[in-house]
């Protein structure tokens, strides 16, 4: 047995409010703790989505009531809200600037609608971009214009790492993460098939990567500041339409897909506790979790199975998966939250960090 942290996984979609059939508070939290998560920032692209004082009391309000490990969450950036949630981000985990990604209030279609939120966001809390290839460059750019850190979410790409290699040894303020499906899958699509038919359940944002993407990362683990699940649920039922929405889970699989990769020497502990609790703490400005561990048997060999996962969507891109290293045991501010498979903490246990801080 082992002794860990318990982890930080700084991108995690709740999908509350709006779309609680797929995952809750409550859900999340739980799945979280399971996979030795004791720490989640929740992303704002809920419906509706966080980016004024109403709707992130909406999602603090439903996070007090159910989470069962400790959060905070991220506001998103609009194009006419940059006042506002400069206002409130010590309430905050930090700024979402979704660049040409997504649609409604978050849209940010137009590179001058960025330049408030680099002016007036406060600099001790990151601004998070997606790696979205020159698009991301542009944002890295724009962190070399205002002297401001940015955090750049679930890198995939060799082109991407690499921008982001230079952009460090330059000094520039470029932190990044890399999601475990980016880490260990392949996309099985050709080229010329790429982005143009749907991928069913393997269906995903970014996409899943060719080989030399992927060795890529392995090659520059160093300039990789956090492993991030990206946790982003939907139901089987919705993974196996003629329209399947992309994104997977992945709080319950994190750790275990980690130190398999400590187990075949990709990967070191101390990496591992780097990269999953020491850098999102320092880059987000997170407080220490007192009293709080986790305990993993290390020995222990078993396949993934979404059966036996707490999530609410019900399946895994890794079922079947074979892995070494359980979570027996978590232990949050004192008290076992999680122990053999059982959640021993009720709802509202959860803390949201950035109230205590303020407390």
């Amino acid at each position: 047995m082992i002794k860990l942290p318990g982890l930080i996984d700084p991108h995690v979609h709740v999908r509350e409010p709006g779309q609680t059939h797929k995952e809750d508070w409550d859900s999340v939290t739980q799945a979280a703790l399971a996979g030795g998560v004791t720490m989640i920032l929740a992303m704002p692209n809920t419906k509706p989505p966080i980016f004024d004082e109403a709707t992130l009391d909406l999602a603090l309000d439903a996070a007090k009531q159910k989470a069962r490990c400790d959060y905070a969450q991220f506001l998103g950036a609009g194009p006419d809200n940059a006042d506002i949630v400069s206002s409130l981000a010590p309430k905050a985990a930090g700024l979402k600037m979704y660049l040409d990604s997504t649609f409604g209030e978050l849209r940010l279609d137009d590179m001058t609608l960025w330049i408030p939120h680099f002016q007036t966001y406060p600099k001790e809390y990151p601004i998070v971009l997606h790696s979205e290839s020159r698009t991301m460059a542009a944002g890295i750019l724009f962190a070399a214009i205002y002297d401001r850190p940015i955090h750049i979410a679930h890198v995939s790409l060799k082109e991407e790492i690499l921008l982001i290699k230079a952009a460090k040894e330059k000094g520039i303020k470029v932190t990044c993460e890399v999601c475990p499906h980016h880490l260990f899958m392949v996309s099985q699509v050709s080229d010329n098939e790429r982005g143009k038919k749907k991928e069913g359940q393997m269906e995903v944002r970014p996409r899943l990567a060719k080989q030399e993407d992927v060795d890529a990362l392995w090659a520059n683990l160093n300039v990789i500041d956090c492993f991030a699940t990206d946790h982003a649920p939907h139901t089987l039922a919705e993974k196996d339409s003629d329209n399947p929405p992309p994104g997977f889970p992945g709080l319950e699989t994190l750790l275990p897909l980690l130190l398999t990769a400590v187990d075949l020497g990709r990967l070191t502990l101390d990496d591992l506790i780097q990269k999953s609790v020491v850098n999102p703490r320092n880059i987000f400005h997170l407080p220490e979790q007192s009293e709080t561990w986790i305990e993993v048997d290390e020995n222990a060999t078993y396949e993934i199975r979404a059966a036996e996962q707490f999530s609410k969507c019900g399946w895994t891109p890794f079922e079947g998966w074979q892995v070494k290293g359980r979570v027996k045991r978590v232990v949050l501010r004192g008290k076992t939250a999680f122990e053999d498979g059982k959640i021993l903490v009720e709802q509202g246990y959860g803390r949201n960090v950035r109230a205590l801080e303020m407390e």
